[in-house]
């Protein structure tokens, strides 16, 4: 049976080949702040996802046809795999990162549904085939593009030439070796040098069998939404977050984030800039993001400590 990664690849080809796949290109630069080397992408050209994002609904008489799900169906170009009975892996149409995966549950559920053992089952399943960062975007403020509960996850490390630091880590995990236990409640931490409310834990996401290991991480992520003061709130006997937030993942460590808003002087800000990478429009929002400083965008998106 091939890998994920070979299945990625494989597909990629196909979906680039056939159209179904429309890669954004952008040239990246880097920006020092508050100890962290941030890594910024800057799009060349947005023309064909806003084309698509901005085109009118089809008219049908006088009504107006719902917003399409785009993962009900999922196009059949983007499928790379079946991660599991409750969840498939799909190339994100519009990627800005090379083998950038979407993790999509088969039937529709709500994105800001909590996640669950099936959410975190899939997701290390990937993670163990790919070392690299998985993240949720939870709730429009937080990010989130669609509202069919979805996962993602980009491979390490997000750029390939970054002049600093394990090829392997995200930017942000140069703050890491700073973590302190939050109020003596182990493994919960946090990292003083982030100046936004979080909670951090360290993760080994490896170890045990697949089941058991995504038990864990399902304990530690309720313990980390608990303790960044995300509460769970019931909507129709299944549990939802009480507030936007951003989660991180990676083989070794989850981060939460709470969310106050979705852009900073029309940035968009979603779980990918909790990890050290900025996805930016144009130069002019280049040169404002350098003005405010990535640390302190971030700042502004988030909660007060």
């Amino acid at each position: 049976m091939q890998t994920l990664r070979a299945a990625i690849e494989r597909q990629t080809a196909h979906a680039l080949a056939c159209g179904a796949l429309h890669r954004i290109e952008t040239a990246h630069t880097f920006i020092d702040d508050g100890g962290v080397r941030f890594t910024v992408r800057v799009a060349e050209n947005l023309a064909r996802k806003e084309a698509a994002r901005l085109a009118p609904p089809v008219s049908m008489g006088s009504e107006v046809p719902p917003p399409r799900n785009p993962f009900l169906p999922y196009e059949p170009d983007l499928f790379v795999a079946d991660l599991s009975p409750t969840h498939v892996a799909l190339l994100n149409k519009f990627n800005v990162i090379d083998q950038h995966l979407l993790i999509v549950t088969r039937r529709y559920e709500p994105q800001e549904a909590l996640l669950d053992a099936a959410d975190l089952t899939a997701l290390i399943a990937a993670l163990r085939e790919i070392d690299g960062l998985g993240f949720y975007n939870g709730g429009t403020a937080a990010g989130a593009s669609q509202p069919h509960k979805h996962l993602q996850l980009v491979p390490l490390p997000l750029v390939g030439d970054s002049p600093h630091g394990s090829p392997q880590e995200a930017p942000i995990e140069a703050l890491f070796s700073g973590a302190q236990a939050a109020h003596g409640a182990r493994p919960i931490a946090i990292v003083p040098s982030l100046p936004f409310r979080h909670a951090f834990a360290r993760l080994d996401s490896g170890s045990g069998s697949p089941g058991d290991a995504a038990r864990v991480a399902l304990d530690c992520y309720r313990a980390l939404l608990d303790a960044a003061g995300v509460p769970a709130v019931d909507v129709g006997g299944v549990a939802h977050q009480g507030a936007p937030y951003n989660l991180l993942v990676t083989r070794r460590w989850m981060l939460v984030v709470p969310r106050s808003a979705e852009c900073v002087e029309g940035i968009s800000i979603n779980s990918l800039g909790f990890a050290g990478s900025f996805f930016v429009r144009d130069a002019a929002h280049l040169q404002t993001l350098a003005l405010i400083g990535p640390m302190r965008a971030l700042e502004r998106v988030g909660l007060a400590r």
